[in-house]
């Protein structure tokens, strides 16, 4: 049973895993392709509608001083903007991690703490347009394996969310346009790609 699976059985009202079957690399990468284009810009926060065009540095500023206070580092090779769903979704477990440390250590002042974060950190931020992402998501595809992943991700949140006394919302955010991505697009037809590593 994978992890995050096993952790599912252990929150109420959290969604089943996904039953995804093996996929070879190219296939995947393919997948992904016509999932999420050459940008990948579906996976970033602040692509999702903001009403004001300074509203984006505020946000991005905003999610990393959640980071820096519970000392959470985007580091590595290769950084991804803060408001990238991964990053936003590591933050979280990072989190939930800190609460787990802090009940092993009694410390229950610590885990209120940690508890108060994640549920500021969904109602601000992650919260506000996980449903936008899974949504656009599935204008682009609806193969396996990462619309249902995308839905699980929301499914999950929205348990969490419940969990810790939240009502997710789409507020600050104005509708948002979307075009599928052309599903024949081919990173080996970028003239860019000679760049690429």
């Amino acid at each position: 049973m994978p992890l995050a699976a096993a952790a599912a059985a252990r929150v109420e009202g959290a969604p089943e895993w996904p039953a995804l079957q093996p996929m070879e690399l190219d296939a995947l990468q393919a997948a992904y392709r016509r999932a999420f284009g050459a940008t990948g810009s579906l996976c970033y926060e602040t692509e999702y509608g903001l009403p004001h065009e300074f509203r984006q540095a505020r946000e991005l500023a905003d999610i990393a001083g959640f980071y820096r206070a519970f000392g959470f580092t985007n580091g590595g090779k290769i950084h991804e903007r803060p408001d990238h769903l991964a990053v936003e979704l590591e933050f979280m477990h990072g989190l939930a991690l800190k609460e787990a440390h802090a009940l092993l250590m009694n410390s229950a002042e610590q885990a209120a703490l940690c508890v108060e974060a994640q549920a500021k950190f969904l109602n601000d931020h992650l919260g506000t347009w996980i449903d936008l992402f899974a949504q656009s998501l599935a204008l682009n595809t609806q193969e396996p394996p990462y619309l249902p992943l995308a839905h699980f991700t929301a499914a999950w949140l929205h348990a969490d969310a419940a969990r810790l006394g939240v009502r997710l919302s789409l507020r600050n955010r104005k509708e948002v346009t979307h075009t599928p991505f052309d599903p024949d697009f081919s990173c080996a037809a970028c003239p860019m790609v000679d760049l690429l590593p």
